[in-house]
Order: C-alpha cells, then structure tokens, then sequence
C-alpha cells in the first residue's frame, strides 16, 4: 500500500505521484484516470526494483492538512 499525492497540473490534467517511490508520477485527463495511471506506474515501478535486485523502500510518507 502506498500514499499518493493527487492534484491538478498546470495544463488542466490530474497530476498523481507516490512521494515514497521517488521520481514515480503520472497524470491523466481525469483524476480517476490519474489514479488509474499511478497505479500501473507503482507496479511497474517496483517490478523494475526487484528485477534489478533492488530494495523497496518502505512507505515512510505522512501526510497533514495544515488550516490558514
């Protein structure tokens, strides 16, 4: 289970990364799409770590809302 961070980009797509997983991010047209996205990205992600030998890295990401 990882966390991930979704929001919309600049160019009016869903921007969604996994801040644990650094340098894995997608989009998509939607956000559901984007979480669709990300999904795949995570599991691509992580085959390339054990194929390569690689540790995972632990899921050390917390998340707060902080009100202003």
């Amino acid at each position: 289970m990882r966390q991930v961070i979704v929001y919309p980009g600049e160019d009016g797509y869903w921007i969604a990364e996994c801040p644990s997983l650094p340098g894995c991010l997608s989009q998509g047209e939607t956000k559901e799409r984007a979480i669709v996205n990300i999904k795949e990205a995570i599991e691509g992600y992580l085959a390339a770590l054990k194929e390569d030998g690689l540790p995972i890295p632990e899921e050390r990401f917390e998340t707060i809302v902080v009100a202003i």
